[in-house]
């Protein structure tokens, strides 16, 4: 039988203590362990005084230890981290027959919050009409911009890019080539797009200007090497907002460098300037004779223009020392205050344009040429009203990437939840 511990060894006195408690091996308990002096008797007196009541047990008790601190509340699980990515950056790059341009943003309640932006003019498509490739310096100078916009990518954590090439690379000989150099140059590879996808983007990237009180609008890109143009139809979903629907489009084969180098831009007398406008008339009248009856049967409508020729004249007419994008985003302005914009362009010399804070030297020579396109369009489309955008592709390709990995996530989301049929239904055995 084990002998006892505990408070029962305590209580049957030296001799039943087990051996361990006895002394040192080979002693038999003596000397102490025989005779109970005083301080045994008090050893005594105080285990009992703790078994005791009342008085006695208040006497005897040990003084009491301090409470141990209180534990903080313990803090909640961090939450799962969310599909969504919130710190996601997504990046658009479009590489335009004059600008290379770069937006690094992450998505936001309202659609996206920009981080990053980079915009440089490169002018790829110089000489491309006369020779038909892009030439040695056009290419260096854009790639680079390009090592710059790779650069901006990485030290960002770029995780969802897409990265374009317009109008100058669809239509140089060299274009797969040089898309070649850039990937070996810098790593990005960019995608030659088709006008039509061209002009699909511009309307994603410029959708939030559009007047839901009008039944269509004319969307217009004015772009280096050719111009897109977008019929859209306006399906009124309530609450002020509407759906754009694309009724017919077009890619014209000029821009503002293509038209400037064919016509000359640096002097601009009106006989030059209206050649160039007769030029994009006759460009523009297959899409108008497909359009004219919409155009006059779905009334009201309104222009729409994004391009650096339409944010140019804006800020003109606003009479800006200095470009502002905040001012001029989004502002209306009629065909009127434009054609009066052209007229004082046109008054001035090329060192004028030059001089000029909203316009500066790397567009005088071209901006009389995006003037000339615009009158060509606002004659064949006569609107009350012109909005201006300082938006498009990129804006547009930020648009589509996260809308396809938000359609993605909830399609995940789905195929994991268990219907609740098939979650509470018992087994049925055979």
């Amino acid at each position: 039988m084990s002998p006892p511990t505990g408070t029962a060894a305590a209580d049957q006195g030296p001799s039943a203590r087990p051996p361990s408690a006895a002394g040192p091996s080979g002693s038999n308990g003596g000397g102490e362990g025989e005779r109970e002096g005083p301080a045994k008797k008090s050893r005594r007196r105080r285990r009992r005084g703790r078994r005791g009541k009342g008085g006695d047990r208040a006497a005897v008790q040990t003084p009491k230890q301090p409470a141990p601190p209180a534990k903080s509340p313990a803090k909640p699980p961090p939450p799962r981290a969310a599909s969504a990515q919130p710190d996601q950056l997504y990046a658009a790059l479009d590489l335009g027959t004059n600008n290379c341009r770069l937006l690094v943003a992450r998505r936001a309640p309202e659609g996206f919050k920009v981080v990053d932006a980079y915009s440089r003019i490169v002018r790829l498509g110089e000489g491309l009409v006369g020779s038909g490739e892009l030439g040695e310096a056009a290419m260096s100078r854009a790639i680079d911009a390009l090592r710059i916009c790779a650069d901006k990518m990485k030290r960002r954590g770029v995780t969802r890019a897409r990265t374009i090439a317009t109008a100058a690379c669809r239509t140089a000989a060299n274009g797969t080539d040089f898309i070649a150099r850039v990937k070996r140059e810098t790593g990005l590879s960019l995608e030659i797009v088709s006008t039509e996808d061209e002009a699909r983007l511009a309307v994603a990237g410029c959708a939030p200007l559009l007047d839901s009180e009008c039944a269509s609008a004319l969307v217009f890109d004015i772009g280096g090497g050719s111009t897109e143009l977008i019929w859209v139809r306006l399906e009124n979903k309530g609450n002020g907002k509407c759906r754009p629907v694309i009724g017919d489009w077009i890619s014209l084969p000029c821009g503002v460098v293509t038209l400037a180098e064919h016509h000359g831009g640096v002097d601009v007398p009106s006989e030059v300037y209206d050649r160039m406008v007769a030029e994009v008339a006759d460009r523009l009248a297959p899409f108008l004779g497909r359009l004219r009856e919409e155009r006059d049967n779905h009334r009201p409508f309104h222009l729409l223009g994004t391009s650096g020729t339409v944010t140019t004249i804006a800020g003109v007419h606003l009479g800006l020392e200095r470009y502002d994008r905040t001012r001029v985003d989004g502002i209306w302005i009629s065909p009127a205050d434009v054609h009066s914009v052209t007229r004082s362009l046109l008054a001035m010399d090329y060192a004028e344009r030059a001089a000029h804070p909203c316009v500066g030297q790397e567009r005088a020579d071209l901006v009389l040429a995006g003037c000339a396109i615009f009158e060509a369009i606002a004659d064949a489309w006569p609107a009350d009203r012109l909005r201006v955008a300082d938006r498009g592709l990129r804006e547009g390709i930020l648009m589509s990437l996260m809308e396809a990995d938000a359609s993605r996530r909830h399609r995940r989301r789905r195929r994991r939840k268990p219907s609740r049929r098939t979650a509470t239904r018992p087994e049925v055995s055979a």
